[in-house]
């Protein structure tokens, strides 16, 4: 959906209804999947790795079940303006709101499962008082992104850009002084933006995948825990919030902090793995992700 496009649809559904958006982002998710083949492909490729035992058309149908969940997350991004209809349940909650208490902060590492941005919404709606920035990568052309920073932006969440080719250092360095500060700052965990990003390998479904370095190293060196946070949705418009214990990323020594970044990044890859199986249609990262498969991987 291009900027302009999903302009259109937002006034039309306000004028008419959400089923408006609901038809339109249904055409568009079967647009996609047809004529991507290329990335639907990468799709089954990874739903063939994720259910084995399954036959091709199953995994085929995964896909399509994926590409068209997809558009009900950008329904939810514009129901989450108003926080229209939108409920949550969650488990973990008291693990930010102890680091809010003692004024730690800490860095809220999320993923492309389910709807982080509803997930962004709610969390700064429920933890009043939150300080709270959000790291976006900057997709070039796509206005529509822009559309979302305005609205997270509006709800009180200080949100960065970050350039896919060509990062900054002050954009870490504003992440540092919130943390320092006692706020919380949020990031993805699964998805590196570009080539020359610090990456970390991990195992993942009997897989080798490329993490971002940046979360765990953030952790380690501003001393703050790392919460893995995952948004499910369970029905129409009803979401469940994961808040996982506080993970500090702490080295003995200089030469210990590879290990410990390692350990880190694998402890994220194991969650993220068990929060799949968990809820596999909500699997929203449509780039290669898998690497090479362990020669002793059982699947």
């Amino acid at each position: 959906m291009k900027g302009l496009f999903y302009r259109a649809m937002v006034k039309l559904s306000k004028r008419m209804g959400p089923w408006v958006f609901v038809i339109f982002a249904w055409i568009v998710s079967t647009a996609y999947f047809i004529f991507f083949p290329k990335r639907v492909g990468l799709s089954v490729r990874f739903y063939r790795v994720l259910f084995p035992e399954k036959g091709r058309f199953y995994h085929f149908l995964c896909a399509w079940r994926q590409y068209h969940n997809f558009s009900n997350v950008f329904l939810d991004r514009f129901l989450v303006q108003d926080l229209e209809g939108l409920s949550y349940t969650s488990e973990g909650w008291e693990h930010l709101e102890k680091a809010m208490e003692n004024g730690t902060g800490g860095i809220i590492l999320m993923s492309h499962m389910g709807n982080w941005e509803v997930a962004a919404h709610l969390l700064k709606e429920r933890s009043h008082g939150m300080d709270l920035l959000l790291y976006m990568g900057i997709k070039q052309k796509e206005q529509i992104e822009s559309i979302q920073k305005e609205a997270l932006s509006e709800g009180g969440i200080k949100v960065v850009g970050v350039d896919h080719e060509k990062g900054s250092p002050f954009d870490i360095i504003e992440g540092i002084r919130l943390l320092k500060a006692g706020g919380f700052v949020s990031m993805t965990g699964d998805v590196v933006w570009s080539k020359e990003q610090r990456v970390i390998p991990a195992r993942f479904l009997g897989h080798e995948i490329q993490l971002p370095e940046v979360p765990h190293i953030l952790s380690l060196l501003s001393g703050v825990p790392i919460f893995i946070f995952f948004a499910f949705c369970i029905g129409k418009k009803k979401y469940h919030f994961i808040i996982n214990k506080p993970r500090y990323v702490r080295a003995p020594s200089r030469s210990k902090r590879k290990e410990v970044i390692l350990r880190s990044a694998q402890g994220y890859a194991d969650l993220l793995e068990n929060a799949l199986f968990q809820s596999p249609l909500e699997w929203y990262h449509f780039e290669p992700f898998l690497g090479p498969r362990f020669p002793n991987a059982s699947s």
